[in-house]
């Protein structure tokens, strides 16, 4: 009985914390004075390690610039991370784990993190849209899966 107890995967948020934040102005104040409505551009980054002792860190990167024309208005870059306690899960089964359980849980921290410190900069609040991680993985599964049939033709 105690075997099949121990042999049952666990998964437990240990912390959750702002790893790295970056905030850059370039232009201000002059910047505050434009009246145009800013092109906002996105981009994220998903990274994950083993830490020992079955602690894993998983951190999420989120990078919003906003630009009118040229002009940058700010850019920010959050990285919220996390570490998690999972055992008893086989090494096959944790790139789902690190590419959408994990990701799932920090996001909405990092949508906090990056309106706090866009309306810090004295702009309105950016707004991250939720992301589907099971999505975006599945995605990503189909191009790796095309990519290695094309190399193999």
């Amino acid at each position: 009985m105690a075997e099949a107890q121990q042999q049952q995967a666990q998964f437990a948020i240990e912390k959750i914390y702002v790893k790295d934040v970056s905030l850059e102005s370039p232009n201000a104040p002059q910047i505050f004075l434009e009246r145009e409505q800013p092109q906002l551009e996105f981009s994220f980054a998903n990274k994950a390690q083993a830490i020992g002792n079955d602690f894993h860190e998983v951190a999420l990167t989120a990078t919003v610039t906003a630009k009118v024309g040229e002009k940058t208005l700010f850019l920010v870059e959050a990285t919220q991370a996390g570490i998690f306690l999972i055992k008893g899960v086989p090494a096959s089964d944790m790139e789902p784990i690190y590419s959408v359980t994990c990701p799932t849980i920090l996001q909405p921290y990092l949508r906090e993190s990056i309106s706090d410190l866009t309306v810090r900069a004295g702009f309105p609040p950016v707004f991250l849209a939720p992301m589907n991680f099971d999505a975006l993985y599945r995605q990503q599964q189909q191009q790796q899966a095309g990519q290695s049939a094309e190399t193999s033709h």
